[in-house]
């Protein structure tokens, strides 16, 4: 049976830049899911409010910055509200409720699809950070046990076309400052993917489901070491399932006096990922500029590539 194309709007990295032109604009955008990766400000608790308030389908997983003053001894000593008396990395869970898919699934039986979610709050990176915050949080010790709550979320879809979301990507994307979840400070290089949700990924592809599509954010599109190109931000496997790293950061910006956020759209067709295009659009739903997702080879001749860049230097 031929499905209908399914509309996906994946929203990288927010960092404090929401609003209700943001959801106007997503509105009017006419998906049929949406995708946060998360980083939605440091422990921003008004931010995370707004977008669980959103009437749409969605899943959400937390990012590293929405555990800041929580998971880290040096963020606990500069966070600047009582801890003793609030809780705001638990604030924003109790507000996303199930939406959010750290460690967990959501069935979407009326797109015949089943969004798993990766390790919550993930730095990036072959070494296990801050254990005692996944411990206490989450009762998980360490990749190999990460990997294992993400392979039972995916064992519960009631689907067998599975969306895998994460904050950071899987390892095994490259390691070339570019990549996808390369490194781009000093020492330049290296993979900063994680290795959880690689052994993940090959665990459940054994049993059988179908993945098209990995969606991830943290690492920016705009690189640290050069001004001259783009991280590469999607890579596509010998498989067929796509990996979208949909961090471009900032992702409003303004330009007299109009506002543009930017906004992942993602087409599945019959289980497979046929089309990707960065959007900006303004909240009235005005269409700034689309742009077909970049990789190696098309990176240079991209149409409106020189748009992003720009937009991306005046943020």
């Amino acid at each position: 049976m031929t499905l209908p194309p399914i509309r996906i709007a994946v929203i990288g990295d927010v960092h404090d830049r929401w609003d209700d032109a943001d959801a106007a604009a997503l509105q009017h955008l006419d998906v049929r899911l949406a995708l946060f990766v998360g980083d939605f400000g440091n422990e921003s608790v008004d931010v995370v409010r707004r977008i669980a308030e959103l009437d749409l389908p969605k899943a959400v997983i937390l990012g590293n910055h929405d555990a800041w003053y929580t998971a880290t001894e040096w963020g606990r000593r500069k966070c600047p509200y009582d801890r003793t008396r609030e809780d705001r990395f638990q604030q924003q869970l109790d507000l996303l409720g199930h939406t959010h898919v750290g460690y967990n699934v959501l069935d979407f039986p009326e797109l015949g699809l089943s969004v798993v979610g990766s390790r919550p709050c993930s730095w990036g990176g072959a070494t296990w950070k801050y254990g005692d915050f996944y411990q206490t949080r989450f009762g998980v010790s360490g990749f190999e046990a990460s990997a294992q709550r993400i392979v039972d979320a995916a064992r519960q879809a009631a689907s067998n076309t599975l969306v895998f979301l994460g904050h950071s990507g899987p390892a095994g994307l490259g390691d070339a400052p570019e990549d996808p979840c390369g490194r781009d400070w000093h020492p330049l290089g290296g993979d900063f993917g994680d290795p959880d949700l690689t052994a993940a990924l090959v665990e459940v592809r054994r049993s059988g489901k179908a993945i098209p599509l990995v969606a991830f954010g943290h690492m920016h599109h705009s690189l640290r070491h050069t001004k001259t190109r783009l991280r590469r931000s999607i890579h596509e496997d010998e498989t067929g399932t796509v990996y979208l790293n949909a961090a471009c950061v900032p992702r409003s910006i303004e330009r007299e006096g109009r506002v543009a956020s930017n906004f992942s759209i993602v087409t599945l067709e019959n289980g497979r990922v046929t089309d990707t295009t960065l959007v900006w659009v303004e909240g009235n739903g005005r269409v700034v500029s689309e742009i077909p997702y970049f990789n190696d080879r098309s990176f240079d001749r991209v149409s409106g590539v020189e748009y992003y860049r720009q937009a991306v230097g005046n943020g």
